[in-house]
């Protein structure tokens, strides 16, 4: 039987619920952005929890700041900013498969050309000739063609599906207000 890691309790403490939104930011209160600060404490010490752990979210005001509707108004915050951060990273991870498979489209062409205008030039070329480096370097304009596509498809599209699942988590934390 594997076990559970424990909940993370992510302590934020501010002096004021003012200061855990975005001050420039007009939405009313319930759909109002974190401040930059405040998320970028909340998804650091998030970032250090296991994958598996729950997160909770506890917000320390004080005493005279805490009311029975606080955490509903605060959770609800919470949840709109994350569930933003997911749709942009949603959003992002979309345009960058976009643009992964136009530069193929680009690249595989440029690639057939270039290999087969080497093979033409290289034909009776030695290697050290002109039509040797020439045929060559196309060769390799054709790789850097697709450099692109290749470094989007293996490995690009990670960090996002990561911040992205991370962001799911914090929108699902729990979330407690405490007073100081």
């Amino acid at each position: 039987m594997t076990e559970t890691p424990s909940e993370l309790e992510i302590l934020v403490s501010v002096d004021g619920l003012s200061r855990l939104f975005h001050s420039f930011d007009p939405s009313p209160f319930r759909e109002r952005d974190l401040d930059v600060e405040a998320e970028k404490f909340i998804v650091g010490w998030a970032q250090d929890a296991a994958a598996a752990a729950p997160l909770a979210i506890v917000v320390q005001l004080p005493g005279d700041q805490v009311r029975p509707d606080s955490a509903t108004l605060i959770e609800a915050a919470v949840r709109n900013n994350f569930d933003y951060k997911v749709g942009q990273e949603t959003r992002a991870l979309r345009e960058l498969f976009r643009e992964g498979w136009s530069a193929l489209l680009i690249g595989v062409p440029i690639l057939a050309m270039s290999m087969i205008a080497s093979q033409l030039i290289g034909i009776d070329a030695a290697p050290a000739s002109t039509a040797g480096v020439i045929s060559e370097s196309l060769l390799i304009l054709g790789w850097v063609a697709n450099w692109k596509p290749l470094e989007i498809f293996p490995y690009g599209w990670w960090p996002i599906v990561r911040r992205r699942a991370l962001y799911r988590r914090l929108a699902a934390a729990r979330v407690e207000v405490r007073g100081i």
